[in-house]
């Protein structure tokens, strides 16, 4: 396969060279750059175009929430895997409708977080427990929106396959619930991103939560 190209955005040195050293040893992953800043990172990407974006939340001159928005902006197809020590709802909410494609904390071992790049890379969402406990109990009550129904934008099927990527199901495993193949699938997750105007999976299962068509039972 392609190599996965790898963009690392932290502030602490270290920390960068930490998460280099185990994916250097990926046959399947690149880094192809480091960016010491929110500033840097949004530079790099317009730059390099990698895949992933491995970013910390807190940052100088920008910070990761912000720089997301910028990525996401300039290149909506760059994945974004959040990788921070912190785990306030503000930081959470925020960086996932900026469009992060992830969320982990830095209690992970290293092949969780190689996992993950796999996972985003693939359009599948990645929240750490902790994190996806907060998106539970932020939309366990939510209640269907007048504004917008799913079936004015979503087919039948398309809602299907919304709900079980909601659940936390991968192409695979909703393939093989619907009886379909794993390209139908992919196929039926891009007509969703286009017709909710969304980079990634995460994306559209927050929006699909927020208006009520979906539940994370």
């Amino acid at each position: 396969m392609t190599k996965i190209r790898v963009l690392l955005a932290d502030d602490h040195a270290l920390v960068r060279e930490s998460i280099r050293q185990f994916l250097d040893k990926e046959t399947d992953i690149e880094v192809v750059g480091e960016a010491g800043d929110g500033e840097q990172m949004v530079a790099l990407a317009g730059e390099l175009r990698p895949d992933v974006i491995v970013a910390d939340v807190a940052m100088p001159k920008i910070n990761g929430i912000e720089a997301t928005k910028q990525v996401k902006a300039l290149d909506p197809s760059i994945a974004i895997l959040i990788l921070t020590a912190y785990d306030f709802d503000q930081y959470v909410f925020a960086l996932l409708e900026a469009g992060a494609a992830g969320y982990l904390l830095k209690d992970i071992c290293s092949q969780e977080l190689i996992n993950g790049i796999y996972a985003i890379y693939r359009g599948d969402s990645v929240l750490h427990p902790a994190i996806a406990r907060k998106v539970t109990q932020r939309f366990r009550n939510t209640h269907k929106s007048h504004e917008l129904r799913s079936f004015e934008l979503l087919t039948d099927r398309e809602l299907g396959v919304l709900k079980l990527a909601a659940q936390g199901k991968t192409n695979k495993e909703i393939a093989d619930e619907l009886s379909l193949s794993v390209r139908t699938i992919e196929s039926h997750v891009g007509h969703i991103f286009n017709k909710l105007g969304v980079g990634s999976r995460t994306e559209a299962v927050i929006l699909a939560l927020k208006k009520g068509w979906v539940g994370l039972e």
